[in-house]
């Protein structure tokens, strides 16, 4: 059986990427471009991919594929219907970041709200010594303790992350989606959240509804000034609105992993925003901690192995 990972690179280097227990080829790439695809999968009965597109031409061109084990929890750059209609079997990863996510959530946060950044660059720059005392004032420096984090999104990250927000003795609150209404007791209306909220943390797919649910109309509803994390998915806010909302102290500050388009190129708002105190852009990583990493990749062999057995596993777009 004929394996082909398209995309090793995506993966860590020092990830170990174990043989599947069956008798196996094994072709691993650290990059393939759009183009080379078609040629790269024409014979593979697996293919093993992060990022690469798999569209509906390349599926159809793919006689031999059957199935096509995805290494991440999204799988918007498969076609997934495609896939179906040729009886390919698409499996994702679930439920391996529960601890990275919510650490690299947190570790935003509390370097906005302590001013770490801004007080280390400050220090690099000799303003300790110039300041002639002890310590100095620069920045703001709050305590999580007593504010309000609002959640966006209640799954397994979003909880994890209110939990430790509550651990934190903050008063944790989840926001129903943009536009819905009836999501239960458990829910505080989405206006009610912006209004309300010291934090807010973003940890919801991206969709049609949920797709700019964050813009500028959105940034004036905040009458707290929170923090605004997102270490979701890129679009979920409009990214061009972030940079006036920081201009007009609508928002305290803003830590984003995720960008629409990653690498996200020079002319792009928010390379506009990597200098300032009260603005984290970080290279879409809060998933890849060595232990989630090193999970995600042996989820992955196991899923293939699953499907060899006959037991296909996380498998997308049933139904």
């Amino acid at each position: 059986m004929k394996i082909v990972f398209l995309d090793r690179g995506t993966l860590s280097p020092q990830t170990i990427f174990r043989a599947p227990a069956f008798p196996h080829e094994l072709i691993t790439y650290d990059q393939t471009g759009p183009e080379q695809v078609a040629s790269r999968i024409a014979d593979a009965d697996i293919v093993v991919l992060n990022k690469v597109k798999l569209p509906r031409e390349v599926v159809a061109g793919a006689k031999k594929l059957r199935m096509v084990a995805i290494a991440a929890t999204g799988y918007d750059n498969v076609d997934v219907a495609a896939c179906k209609e040729h009886d390919i079997v698409v499996s994702n990863i679930r439920n391996y970041a529960v601890n990275t996510v919510p650490e690299h959530t947190f570790a935003l946060i509390f370097a906005l709200r302590r001013s770490i950044c801004a007080y280390q660059d400050a220090v690099r720059a000799g303003r300790w010594q110039a300041s002639g005392q002890f310590c100095f004032f620069d920045f703001p420096i709050k305590d999580l303790a007593g504010s309000t984090l609002g959640v966006i999104g209640d799954g397994v990250l979003g909880q994890a992350v209110a939990n430790l927000g509550r651990a934190l003795g903050m008063r944790v609150i989840y926001a129903g989606y943009k536009g819905f209404s009836n999501q239960g007791s458990l829910y505080v209306p989405f206006e009610k959240a912006l209004a309300e909220a010291d934090i807010l943390t973003l940890h919801c797919p991206l969709t049609a509804e949920t797709r700019h649910m964050i813009g500028a109309p959105e940034f004036a509803l905040m009458k707290r000034r929170p923090l605004l994390i997102n270490t979701a998915r890129g679009g979920l806010v409009d990214e061009a609105a972030v940079g006036p909302a920081l201009d007009a102290g609508q928002i305290s500050g803003a830590g984003f992993d995720v960008v629409m388009a990653e690498p996200p190129p020079q002319d792009h708002p928010f390379m506009a925003l990597v200098n300032r105190s009260n603005f984290i852009l970080t290279p879409h990583v809060a998933w890849a901690s060595d232990e989630a990493v090193q999970g995600l990749t042996d989820q992955l062999v196991d899923n293939i192995e699953a499907f060899v057995r006959g037991e296909p596993r996380n498998v997308v777009g049933q139904g």
